[in-house]
């Protein structure tokens, strides 16, 4: 028998093939439920990754992820999200998966067995940098280069596995292992595994925006409206903060260039584009700290 957990039979399942489609898809949704729980097992070491990825970015840090399969895939669509939803530059969080960009669509056979390639692949870190290792068995060699240079150059690393033999966790210096058991199809660790993954990746790169001032209350208040639903989701988060109307809300953006926190200080502080500008770059960019400051003057 396989030391990989997520490689085990999952006895709840065994016949899945003999069930009805209704039945089918009631023991998949059984299976999931499983998965919150797990992630909740972890939440006091997913707290200490926060920590760790918030205070690495307020010195000049980056977030790094690095996966094969799945795990990389996941890590890519997480990083990929984070510009326009904290309005962060495109490197400041970054996936990267075993086998290059082509491996997003495509297996490339071998790349996660490539020790070499994750050395290759890790030169991109720096010691002020956070790299996270994902993989739900734990065990790719190109996780292993990853975190050999990683060591090396003193660069923080975390590892996130569904297994807890996984070899990664003896390489790093915080590991998250949520444990799902057996998936429903033996082996299929996009499943369960990545349902767990995505849920601790949403919460790293949240967690971390949200401590380094990317929002206000429960706003994402550095978003980038670069569309129509993104603009007007702008002109909501105005008009509620500053308790203005939709058109003053969307005649202030257009005069900051759709600035969010740039029109709430205008608003809530009768300032100018410019002193709302230099009011926000004084209280490094975190518009809570801002507002105190302003009514405190």
């Amino acid at each position: 028998m396989s030391e990989i957990i997520t490689e085990y039979r999952n006895e709840n399942t065994k016949n899945i093939d003999l069930l009805s489609t209704i039945d089918i898809v009631r023991k998949i949704n059984e299976e999931d439920q499983i998965v919150a729980r797990a992630v909740e097992d972890e939440s006091a070491n997913i707290a200490r990754a926060v920590d760790i990825i918030a205070k690495q970015f307020l010195v000049g840090g980056k977030l790094y992820y690095f996966g094969a399969g799945t795990s990389g895939r996941l890590g890519v669509l997480d990083a990929s999200e984070c510009p326009p939803t904290f309005g962060v530059t495109p490197d400041l969080v970054t996936g990267i998966i075993a086998g290059g960009d082509k491996a997003l669509r495509l297996a490339v056979e071998g790349a996660e067995d490539n020790f070499e390639l994750g050395i290759s692949d890790a030169q991109i870190l720096t010691k002020d940098d956070v790299c996270v290792v994902i993989s739900a068995s734990g065990n790719p060699k190109y996780l292993l280069g990853v975190l050999s240079h990683a060591e090396k150059i003193g660069c923080k690393t975390i590892a996130i596995t569904c297994n807890h033999k996984a070899a990664i966790l003896e390489e790093v210096g915080l590991g998250i292992c949520v444990e799902v058991g057996p998936e429903v199809i033996a082996g299929s660790s996009r499943m369960k595994a990545g349902t767990a993954q995505k849920m601790v990746l949403n919460m790293l790169t949240t967690g971390s925006m949200i401590k380094i001032g990317k929002t206000y209350e429960n706003f994402m208040i550095d978003l980038m409206p670069t569309n129509e639903k993104l603009k007007d989701r702008a002109i909501r988060i105005v008009s509620e903060i500053a308790g203005v109307n939709s058109s003053t809300a969307l005649k202030t953006l257009l005069e900051c260039d759709w600035s969010v926190k740039t029109a709430i200080l205008m608003l809530q502080c009768a300032l100018s584009k410019e002193d709302a500008q230099n009011l926000l770059r004084k209280n490094c960019g975190v518009l809570r700290r801002a507002l105190a400051s302003f009514t405190r003057a």
